[in-house]
């Protein structure tokens, strides 16, 4: 029986495909954009493709491998493999049989499960959340996006549970992709902070964060632009992390407030850039909320970096 298997994870902004065994061992992996126009077809086109890719790295046929896991944005059911609302890609407003169409193309079953909570997972049984028999899981990219873990086991709730993006961080605040005001999303999400440079720019602000964005041949503002505008020392880029910063270490502390957790690990593109050099602050904002500081949750870095995302997606075939 082959102990292969695939993982996809889907993000805002990169496809990361990995072959993975049953210890989380990878022999081949991929990455590809992630699509800016067309729709749900052509995201599963690229999705196809990478996987494809990774598996000839790792020589083995996607037919041959005992399935594929794909971690996915948006309402990802596992149950029917539809995937829907996932706002942060192109043209995703309604559902796509996600799961049903990778399976047809490359000729295995293919389980779904959702982005962050997949990637959770894997940390939790193979990386930064192996010691913690409960944590919370902040995953800071395009979105900003949650997993929790009590008692050594997924919390899911109905289905819907740790959607910390969308804790209230300033009533009325900021519009965030969701429609709603106020989210941590709106401040922290790469999107929303695109968005926001985008406006300040066009009032007159001034950032090299557009000109290295061109400069780098890149569709968005990504997280290695935003980190090379920070090298440059740009005053707008420097303002809006800063103010991501702040929003997630609130929000973070309310959760924990109602949790109790052992741990937060702080993974995602933006965490996996910008965890290590702002992890001093992000706990300074953090202790500003938390009720019991005397005893504050350690803050650990996701340890399984970008193949994180699609390890954990692998643990979905079982």
């Amino acid at each position: 029986m082959v102990d292969l298997r695939g993982g996809i994870d889907l993000g805002g902004t990169k496809i990361q495909t990995a072959i993975v065994d049953r210890d989380g061992t990878v022999s081949g992996e991929a990455r590809r954009p992630t699509p800016t126009s067309g729709g749900p077809a052509d995201v599963a086109g690229a999705m196809e493709e990478a996987l494809r890719e990774a598996a000839a790295a790792a020589a083995i046929e996607p037919k041959d491998l005992a399935g594929v896991g794909v971690g996915s944005p948006g309402d990802a059911n596992g149950e029917t493999g539809l995937v829907s609302s996932a706002r942060n890609l192109p043209g995703w407003e309604g559902s796509f049989p996600l799961g049903e169409t990778l399976a047809e193309a490359l000729g295995t079953p293919v389980r779904i499960g959702n982005d962050v909570q997949v990637a959770v997972e894997g940390e939790h049984r193979l990386g930064a959340g192996r010691p913690y028999g409960s944590f919370l899981g902040v995953w800071w990219g395009t979105g900003v996006g949650g997993g929790i873990v009590l008692d050594g086991r997924p919390w899911l709730g109905r289905g819907a549970a740790a959607e910390i993006g969308h804790i209230v961080v300033e009533r009325d605040g900021a519009i965030c992709p969701c429609g709603r005001r106020g989210c941590m999303e709106a401040y922290a999400g790469r999107a929303a902070m695109e968005a926001e440079a985008r406006r300040r720019h066009g009032g007159g602000e001034k950032t090299d964060l557009f000109k290295l964005m061109e400069k780098h041949g890149k569709p968005r503002l990504t997280s290695g632009i935003w980190a090379r505008a920070l090298d440059h020392g740009d005053d707008l880029a420097t303002q809006l992390i800063e103010r991501a910063i702040g929003a997630l270490g609130t929000g973070v502390a309310s959760a924990c407030n109602v949790l109790d957790v052992e741990a937060v690990v702080i993974g995602g593109g933006l965490g996996d850039r910008f965890g290590k050099s702002h992890i001093d602050a992000l706990r300074e904002e953090l202790l500003k909320h938390l009720f019991s500081d005397a005893d504050p949750p350690r803050i650990e870095l996701a340890a399984l970096g970008d193949l994180g995302g699609a390890i954990g997606a692998s643990l979905l075939v079982e």
